[in-house]
């Protein structure tokens, strides 16, 4: 039975989330001279903007920004039909940089895996961070994120919905109980691809 979306981050939450992890990152990586960040399309690309520009503000100097699509990278090709793709904008050489891959939840861990494989295409980075505004737990691989907005225990029945400015008019993070639409990587694992 399904019922009304649960607030578990408004609009504040949202913000002071990335304020910290844009703090997390910088002490983590003793400032940010090689730090470029990546969002995994939709909603890590505004992400990433958002975190480079508080990189900036707290270190007084720019931070590069781009956008990874992984759609044709993902290992359930075939088994569904594919997204929508969107266009890649890496405009840095990844050589030598820490790279910080910025989505918006954490699941499975499939996207992820599929931003990975998509990166080393593009270069060899020196290190790869994960940056993710929610973990809902589930994973299905054993990748776990360097910096989380917030950790936000779910039901594999439930749905977790990021909405922002930028893609939404709002933000805000919701739970649905019960059926919903799953997202990218929200799939029952029958209609998943079982490689890694």
């Amino acid at each position: 039975m399904s019922g009304s979306p649960v607030a578990v981050m408004d609009a504040a939450d949202v913000g002071r989330a990335l304020t910290r992890i844009a703090h997390e990152v910088v002490e983590r990586n003793k400032g940010i001279e090689h730090v470029v960040l990546v969002g995994i399309h939709t909603r890590g690309v505004p992400l990433a903007g958002r975190l480079a520009a508080r990189l900036g503000e707290i270190e007084g100097r720019p931070v590069p920004a781009g956008a990874l699509d992984v759609v044709m990278y993902r290992d359930d090709i075939g088994l569904r039909p594919p997204g929508a793709t969107h266009v890649t904008h890496l405009p840095f050489d990844l050589g030598g940089k820490v790279v910080v891959l910025v989505d918006d939840v954490l699941y499975t861990g499939r996207t992820i895996r599929a931003a990975l494989d998509a990166l080393v295409d593009f270069g060899r980075p020196q290190a790869i961070q994960l940056a993710v505004l929610v973990d809902r737990g589930h994973r299905e691989l054993p990748l776990r994120a360097d910096y989380v907005g917030k950790n936000v225990p779910t039901a594999a029945d439930e749905a977790v919905r990021v909405r922002l400015a930028e893609t939404d008019g709002a933000d805000g993070v919701f739970i649905h109980r019960g059926p919903s639409p799953p997202d990218r990587d929200q799939l029952p694992a029958a209609r998943r691809g079982t490689r890694a």
